[in-house]
């Protein structure tokens, strides 16, 4: 197979170990994940023997019984992945030393020839490789990230070694003139491609590219060569794997949820660097799920039975499915796509499944979470402190602490500001250091200010986003007002060194209804303001909630009451009277058992569709 690798691009990515948040509302939860969320992570995988099982599979252990699902190798990457994240944050000898140890299993459990997946080795090891929906190379990219955060964490090579090692085992048994294959679980793909970039070695580059291609082919059906044995009814389609067609052919987004957004991801991933015709693809399928299959809580993927997608604008809001990790792969890819393309419109999605989503998947207090995120509940759906099942709260812990990666970027001699949280970078800016402080109090406040500390003696050229939300703005650099229309969902704005851009954006709270197509939503508004969904709790009202009506000439107060960080929102008539209490979407259930809602009845509609 021929690879056309390209330059890079003109996009380059800030680092977030360059990037110190200081913002109020993140700095807290960085620390509930530093001081509960990591700690109680692998406390669960040692509980739970997710770590003793690469004992138990080790060469010369006294062989136990495998302990758990197939796929438990995965939650323990993901964590060792966000301890290596915690790290280049805050040096913790003890928590490094931990992580050595369990590297060290890790890496007595890995075989001569580079397998690893403790499963396999102590229970079937005539059985792998013969079934696609065995999450091996699945397991293979969780280990691969990790391996890379690690060594950009501390500079050692002793996990990143592992990971060579595993693909280059991958490498000897699949391939070109090899055998074919279609992980069931998509994930190596991307992990592929971040090995490419801290090892330069093509190879991953060009495995990762060979994998998507092997797609839509047969494979991993009765017509290939890859023995199929779904683990349930439901998902004995290739549309549940994202097997039906050939990559670059994809019109919408079909099955699994996660696996889609992991597979968009590698896809844009591996675009960055190969000449590929994915974009047109990767286009279109975006535009199928963001405007026929997204949730106003950027949540994807509305039902239970294959955790997937089902039919354009089927939304419903008590079943919704919305698991967490779809959340997290809905915003992995569309940084992607920002990067690749500079359009605000995917940090706009980035923006609403982070704020809404992903977090409310991760209760206040950092030791319970949610798997699945409804909008509407009759208060018996709570977050949980641990699932058998644990993808979702070990992907919140090496998510959480990656967030500055989202931040900021460099496009074009250009300093790009995708998200507005307060925060100091420090980056390579025309061949000089660039020191960049951005204030601001979002999304309690939509005030930003950025102040340039330049070493060189050029103007920085600084590209804003401005929220899909925002219908009115002002733009000054030291008190004087310039114009800066919006282009591609940003502004660019000059200044000089140590001058200050100002960014103060109209926030009101406002109605939003569904798509008329979205028809349990008929008849139905929701009350946002910038970035932030807001929800109903029962507990909070002085009516059932099935009885609130928000009149379409509500007025609103923002709240000086808060919860999570953030006000609430008191609804009002025309008339004063008090008809609701709002809470932001992701605060619901940290007060206890409660019914819950996103959609209210609405006494009469706008013509404003969402």
């Amino acid at each position: 197979m021929t690879v056309d690798i390209k330059a890079n691009g003109s996009c380059r990515q800030i680092p977030f170990n360059k990037v110190h948040i200081t913002d109020a509302f993140w700095t807290e939860r960085m620390k509930v994940h530093q001081d509960v969320t990591l700690d109680l992570c692998i406390k669960r995988c040692e509980e739970t023997d997710r770590i003793k099982n690469f004992i138990t599979a080790s060469k010369g252990e006294n062989k136990g019984a495998y302990v758990g699902r197939f796929y438990n190798d995965s939650d323990v990457y993901k964590v060792l992945e966000g301890a290596a994240y915690s790290l280049m944050h805050q040096e913790n000898k003890e928590l490094e030393k931990k992580i050595d140890e369990i590297i060290g299993y890790i890496g007595s459990a890995q075989e001569e020839n580079g397998y690893l997946m403790a499963y396999y080795t102590v229970e079937e090891p005539e059985g792998r490789w013969t079934n696609l929906d065995r999450h091996e190379m699945y397991c293979g990219g969780h280990l691969i990230e990790a391996a890379v955060a690690y060594y950009q964490s501390t500079g050692k090579r002793n996990f990143l070694d592992i990971a060579c090692k595993l693909v280059d085992h991958y490498m000897d048994t699949f391939g070109p003139d090899k055998r074919n294959w279609v992980p069931g679980h998509e994930e190596i793909e991307l992990a592929l491609v971040r090995l490419y970039e801290v090892t330069g070695e093509e190879k991953h580059l060009r495995f990762a590219y060979w994998l998507l291609e092997q797609r839509g082919k047969g494979y991993g059906s009765n017509e290939g060569d890859v023995k199929f044995e779904p683990t349930a009814e439901h998902i004995s389609h290739p549309e549940y794997y994202q097997n039906n067609v050939p990559v670059k052919d994809i019109e919408k987004v079909v099955g699994h949820a996660v696996r889609a957004m992991y597979l968009y991801t590698g896809m844009a991933d591996v675009s960055k660097y190969v000449n590929t015709d994915y974009e047109h693809a990767l286009r279109r399928v975006w535009d199928n799920v963001v405007n026929k299959n997204l949730y106003i809580t950027g949540g994807i993927g509305p039902s239970k039975k294959n955790e997937g997608f089902t039919v354009d604008y089927d939304l419903p809001n008590k079943t919704a499915y919305c698991e967490t990790c779809a959340g997290i792969g809905l915003t992995l890819w569309n940084a992607r796509m920002s990067w690749l393309e500079g359009h605000g419109k995917y940090m706009d999605v980035v923006e609403r499944s982070l704020y809404n989503n992903i977090i409310a998947g991760w209760a206040l207090g950092g030791d319970t979470f949610f798997y699945v995120n409804p909008l509407a509940a009759d208060g018996t759906h709570n977050r949980k402190p641990w699932y058998n099942t644990a993808c979702c709260p070990t992907n919140l812990c090496r998510f959480i602490p990656s967030i500055g990666q989202y931040i900021y970027c460099i496009d074009n001699d250009e300093v790009v500001v995708n998200l507005f949280i307060d925060s100091e970078v420090e980056m390579a800016y025309k061949g000089h250091n660039l020191r960049l402080i951005q204030e601001t109090t979002y999304p309690v406040s939509s005030v930003i200010k950025l102040r340039p500390e330049y070493e060189g003696k050029e103007p920085v050229q600084c590209r804003l986003r401005v929220p899909e939300w925002c219908n009115s703005f002002t733009v000054q650099v030291n008190d004087k007002e310039v114009l800066a229309p919006v282009t591609n969902g940003y502004i660019q704005v000059t200044c000089e060194n140590g001058q200050t851009i100002e960014l103060n954006m109209d926030m009101p709270v406002r109605l939003v209804l569904a798509n008329e197509k979205v028809t349990m939503n008929e008849g139905k508004v929701a009350i946002v303001r910038g970035p932030i969904v807001y929800a109903l709790e029962q507990q909070d009202q002085d009516q059932p909630l099935a009885d609130i009506k928000i009149p379409s000439n509500a007025l609103f107060r923002v709240s000086n009451e808060s919860i999570g960080g953030l006000p609430k929102v008191i609804c009002y008539s025309r008339d004063g009277q008090k008809l609701a209490t709002c809470i932001p979407y992701f605060t619901w259930n940290n007060r206890g058992e409660d019914a819950m809602q996103v959609w209210c009845v609405e006494e009469k509609a706008e013509s404003l569709y969402y």
